[in-house]
């Protein structure tokens, strides 16, 4: 996966709906939020990644930039454009901080290019133009593992939520693959395309049948 190119593409596509868009519109997954909310919270996580690659810390805080457009697309592609060069400046295998299992800086392009992934989605949907978000199978499949092995045992980890109640068989009917999240034998499947997928684990779209009811017994994802 060419990390760097897909957050650099992605990361131009959120700031240019946040030049476009309707800045107090609300963003449909995220309750109370605004485009403008979810502008600056994203331009936080990336300023807080790049901190936690070149200072080693989790302990990385910047200010809001505030509501205004100017000053929220400018301090966006700031904090892309620190996070970029952060990567660019670090190997993949360079030990860096993460919450992850290994300390390592591809961590941090695998889930910045994920983390802005599901937000130009929320970006595009709070403008009605959720139909526009389009990823490749791989890198949507790549989403679905990451909740599977990274975000779903962490909550568990952190006691935010217990164990699914029963195990569902994720398959992406546009690549050969299928994961299973949960322990023991799948009581239900999932099938869609990948991206479906990402976004059902997500909760950007609805889970129905004998799926919805085992993911509604844990959070597996923040």
């Amino acid at each position: 996966m060419e990390w760097i190119d897909l957050l650099q593409t992605t990361t131009d596509r959120f700031a240019e709906v946040l030049e476009g868009g309707d800045l107090t519109a609300p963003v449909p997954a995220c309750p109370g939020w605004t485009l403008a909310d979810l502008g600056e919270h994203t331009r936080w996580v990336h300023a807080w990644a790049a901190h936690a690659i070149t200072a080693g810390t989790p302990d990385g805080d910047t200010v809001a930039v505030g509501t205004d457009r100017a000053a929220l697309v400018a301090g966006y592609r700031a904090a892309a454009s620190t996070l970029l060069d952060a990567l660019r400046t670090t190997a993949p295998d360079d030990t860096v901080w993460t919450f992850g299992p290994e300390p390592r800086s591809i961590f941090w392009r695998r889930r910045q290019t994920q983390e802005v992934t599901i937000h130009l989605y929320d970006a595009l949907a709070s403008q009605g133009r959720e139909a526009e978000w389009s990823i490749s199978p791989e890198l949507a499949w790549d989403g679905v593992d990451e909740v599977a092995t990274l975000f779903y045992p962490r909550q568990i980890k952190l006691g935010r939520t217990a164990p699914l109640q029963g195990t569902v068989r994720f398959v992406a009917t546009d690549l050969d693959r299928s994961l299973d999240l949960g322990e023991g034998e799948p009581v239900a499947e999932l099938s869609a395309p990948a991206a479906d997928l990402l976004l059902m684990l997500w909760k950007r779209k609805p889970v129905e049948g004998d799926a919805a009811a085992v993911l509604a017994t844990a959070v597996v994802a923040p």
